[in-house]
C-alpha cells in the first residue's frame, strides 16, 4: 500500500470483522492495502471511512444526481458525497447497472473480462447481482462511466435499469439445468427485455416496474414478493407419480419419515401415503406449492400441460408493506409464437396502465390496492376469474366445500349473458 493512502479509523467497522463469519469489511480492507493500483487503494480507504462515519452518526451520507452516457436516461445511479471534504478520496462513488444473461450464464474468460475492465476504471467492488438482477459495479467517477460502457457495451452488454422505468428482467437458471422447469424462462425473459428496452433505458414512469420469471412454483427469483409482474411456470393436469419410486423412498426413509416430511406438510392436504406405500394425490386441492416434489424429486414431478401463471403487484415495504403478487391469469400457454406475443402485449397494456394511473412514487401492488383489482383488471382487457386468488386456502374460516359447484354457476351465467 501507498503511503500517500490515508487511513482512517474504523473502531465499529472493525468489530464488524469479529466472529466466525467472513465481513465486507475485510474484503474492502483488502482492496484499501493489497490492490496494486493506488487509486482503488485510495478511493476504497475514503469509503471506509466515510461508512464508518454514517455508523457514528446513523445517516447516509451520499446524495443524487444525473449521470448517465450518451444515448440513456437510466442504468447509473450517481452518489455524491455529502462529506467529501472530510473524505475526498471518495466524493464520487457511482453504480452502473449492467444487464445480464438470460439464466445468469457467464464464461470464465467474460467474468475475468468484467473484473480486469471494472478495475481499470472504477473501485473493483462488484455484486453479482442485485435485488433487480443487475451486475452491479460499484465506485467509480463521472469521468469514466462512458469510457467503462463504452469498453463493456463493445462486447455485447448493455445498461440496466434505474429510476422509474421498466427495470432489468431476471430469470431463474431454468430448463438448462433444473428438471422442474414448466417453460422458457431465458426465451420469456429475452422476448420482453428486447419489447421494453426503450422504457428500460427512458425512465417515464411514475415509479419502477420489475418482471421476473421463474420456471416453477419454487420461485428461484423470488419473483412474486419482489415483481411487479411475476411469471411463474406452472402445469394445470396431473403431477406425474412413479409408484415405484416412491415405494424405494419409504423404504429407504421410513414411513415416519414421509408422513411427518411429505404428506402432513401438504398445505391442502392434497396428497395421501396409503398402506402399500404408494402415494394418493387429490390433484384438485393440488396449490402447486411444491414441497412434495423437492422432497420426492424421482418419485414425483410436475404434470406435462405446463405453461405460465401471471401474477400482479409483488413488492417490499415502501407505502403499503410487503405485498405478495395476486394472480391476474391463472394459466398462459407459451409455446407457441402467437402466445408468446400475447403475453408481450399484455405486459404492455400493465405498464401503460400504470403510467396512466400510479400516483408518483408508487408501485402496481399499491395501485391495485387504491383503485380495486376489478377496475385493474377491466383497464388491462382482462375478465374476471375465479382462479384470480392472492392467498389460496389459508383461511380457515372459508367452507370450500361448494365452491365447485359455486364455480360452475359462474360459468353458466357467464354463458347465458354471452348468449343472451
Amino acid at each position: 500500500m501507498s503511503n500517500k493512502v490515508t487511513i482512517y479509523d474504523t473502531p465499529m467497522l472493525d468489530e464488524l470483522e469479529k466472529g466466525e463469519w467472513p465481513s465486507f469489511i475485510s474484503s474492502f480492507k483488502r482492496l484499501r492495502d493489497d490492490h496494486p493500483d493506488e487509486r482503488i487503494n485510495s478511493m476504497v480507504g475514503g469509503l471506509l471511512g466515510q461508512l464508518e462515519h454514517s455508523y457514528e452518526t446513523r445517516m447516509g451520507w451520499w446524495k443524487g444526481g444525473t449521470v448517465s452516457v450518451f444515448g440513456y436516461g437510466g442504468g447509473i445511479i450517481p452518489r455524491f458525497s455529502e462529506v467529501a471534504e472530510h473524505f475526498p478520496e471518495s466524493k464520487e462513488f457511482h453504480t452502473v447497472r449492467i444487464q445480464p444473461p438470460a439464466g445468469n450464464f457467464y464464461t470464465a474468460d467474460i467474468l475475468n473480462q468484467l473484473a480486469d475492465d471494472w478495475e481499470k476504471h472504477g473501485s473493483g467492488l462488484q455484486t453479482f447481482h442485485g435485488q433487480t438482477g443487475n451486475i452491479m459495479f460499484i465506485g467509480s467517477t463521472t469521468a469514466q462511466m462512458q469510457p467503462f460502457f463504452d469498453k463493456l457495451n463493445s462486447y455485447g452488454f448493455d445498461l440496466g435499469g434505474a429510476g422509474p422505468c421498466v427495470r432489468t428482467a431476471m430469470a431463474c437458471v431454468g430448463a438448462a439445468r433444473c428438471e422442474h422447469s414448466c417453460t422458457n424462462e431465458q426465451g420469456l425473459m429475452r422476448h420482453l427485455v428486447n419489447e421494453f428496452q426503450d422504457d428500460l433505458h427512458r425512465p417515464a414512469l411514475p415509479y419502477k416496474w420489475k418482471i421476473k420469471v421463474s420456471g416453477c412454483p419454487n420461485d428461484c427469483t423470488n419473483a412474486i414478493e419482489r415483481a411487479d409482474m411475476a411469471v411463474i411456470g406452472i402445469w394445470r393436469d396431473d403431477m406425474k407419480v412413479d409408484q415405484a419410486e416412491v415405494k424405494a423412498f419409504v423404504e429407504a426413509k421410513g414411513r415416519d419419515y414421509v408422513i411427518d416430511n411429505v404428506t402432513d406438510r401438504c398445505p391442502s392436504n392434497a396428497i395421501k401415503l396409503n398402506d402399500d406405500n404408494t402415494l394418493e394425490v387429490n390433484n384438485k386441492e393440488c396449490v402447486r406449492c411444491m414441497h412434495c416434489i423437492n422432497v420426492m424429486t424421482k418419485a414425483l414431478a410436475p404434470g406435462d400441460d405446463k405453461g405460465v401463471t401471471i401474477l400482479i403487484g409483488g413488492k417490499r415495504t415502501l407505502k403499503i408493506g410487503d405485498m405478495m403478487g395476486t394472480v391476474v391469469a391463472p394459466f398462459l400457454k407459451v409455446d407457441t409464437m402467437e402466445e408468446i406475443e400475447y403475453l408481450v402485449e399484455l405486459t404492455g397494456e400493465m405498464i401503460d396502465f400504470f403510467a396512466e394511473n400510479a400516483l408518483e412514487h408508487e408501485r402496481t401492488g399499491e395501485m391495485i390496492e387504491r383503485i380495486g383489482l376489478v377496475n385493474y383488471l377491466e383497464g388491462i382487457g382482462l375478465e374476471l376469474d375465479p382462479n384470480m386468488v392472492s392467498e389460496p386456502r389459508q383461511c380457515s374460516y372459508v367452507r370450500m366445500d361448494g365452491w365447485d359447484e359455486e364455480v360452475k354457476k359462474w360459468y353458466d351465467r357467464k354463458a347465458e349473458a354471452a348468449t343472451a
